[in-house]
């Protein structure tokens, strides 16, 4: 019996299993745990436990699109280079009341020259005295450009006085052909174009300089110019074909293109060499031209009294006080600019 019980507690004991069915066992069980975990795993990415890999944005200009933002994206920093009204310029009342003054001297230029126009058809003025006001207009702008232009030399002075005299040429022998031009137009419609070219004349004026430009000067006439001065031109044809004679059609046309071609230059040259010496020349022309226009019509002259008020006055004042509302941004945002001019 002892023998029995002892044979019995051999076979039951672990350490006479047979080795070959542990191992089995043991792989078995590590197989399973194994694939226990990938199974976990698995689970826990398709449930979103696991963090994606963030990208920090950058700011390029041409970086095309960064993975896991959109194209139009910005972080906080987008507005940390905004600037608010860095190109506002801050006017003086006095500085831009000086700068209106150009306007206005060239309103009472074209208020004269619609004086002229008007003693001529009336016939208040003849021929002989067209002729020497053209005279003494070319001599005295001939003088102001010899005192005023530093770079007028003897050769350029010698050039300007050749092309006048092709030109007095040319409008001495077109003088008939613009005495019969508009014939076969009523002069209502003749006044009413006339002064719709001189109001598109003073719309597109160039104020800051001349048309002819003066020696050394390094921008051409621009668009705008052009078209005023070729408005200015055909409102003299058309003036000029309603006077009796030939002489009168040449002496008008002469005065007119004078004052509208080399006037700008002439003032443009005072105001280049003193503006103490532009301001007493404007304020010459104008108290000559209010004075012959309240000779002419009462109307005419408050007319031009509330336009020289409302240009030298009302306009600047409005300026200044608009200012006050301005508000511009600049950023990131913006379009390039050139540093540099792009000349041809």
């Amino acid at each position: 019996m002892g023998f029995i019980a002892f044979s019995i507690n051999l076979l039951e004991a672990p350490n006479f299993q047979n080795p070959e069915k542990t191992q089995f066992s043991q792989l078995n069980s590590n197989v399973s745990s194994s694939l226990n975990l990938r199974a976990i795993v698995m689970d826990a990415s398709i449930s979103g436990d696991s963090s994606p890999t963030r990208y920090k944005w950058r700011k390029v200009a041409y970086g095309g699109m960064q993975p896991g933002f959109d194209d139009n994206h910005t972080d906080d920093t987008f507005l940390e280079d905004m600037v608010m009204n860095a190109n506002v310029v801050k006017r003086n009342m006095l500085k831009v009341m000086q700068d209106s003054v150009s306007i206005s001297q060239y309103l009472c230029v074209v208020a004269l020259v619609v004086l002229v126009w008007t003693y001529t058809l009336r016939s208040t003025l003849n021929e002989n005295s067209l002729l020497l006001l053209d005279v003494s207009l070319l001599g005295s702008g001939f003088l102001i450009l010899l005192l005023t232009e530093e770079m007028l030399s003897l050769n350029l002075l010698l050039h300007y006085v050749l092309n006048v005299s092709f030109f007095t040429t040319g409008l001495y022998v077109l003088a008939p052909i613009y005495q019969t031009l508009t014939r076969s137009i009523s002069s209502d419609s003749i006044w009413a174009v006339t002064v719709s070219l001189l109001l598109l004349h003073l719309f597109l004026h160039d104020y800051s300089g001349s048309t002819i430009r003066a020696p050394g000067a390094l921008k051409n006439p621009n668009l705008t110019s052009c078209i005023s001065l070729n408005a200015s031109i055909v409102a003299s044809v058309f003036i000029a074909s309603r006077l009796p004679s030939r002489l009168h059609v040449f002496a008008i046309m002469l005065f007119s293109l004078q004052v509208f071609l080399f006037a700008p230059l002439v003032t443009y040259c005072i105001r280049k060499y003193s503006s103490r010496l532009h301001l007493l020349f404007s304020f010459a022309l104008m108290a000559v031209t209010l004075t012959f226009v309240y000779s002419l019509h009462r109307l005419l002259f408050v007319l031009l009294v509330g336009m020289l008020v409302f240009v030298n006055v009302v306009c600047p004042y409005w300026l200044i006080r608009i200012q006050e509302y301005k508000f511009e941004i600049n950023g990131p945002w913006d379009e390039a600019k050139l540093c540099f001019d792009i000349t041809d």
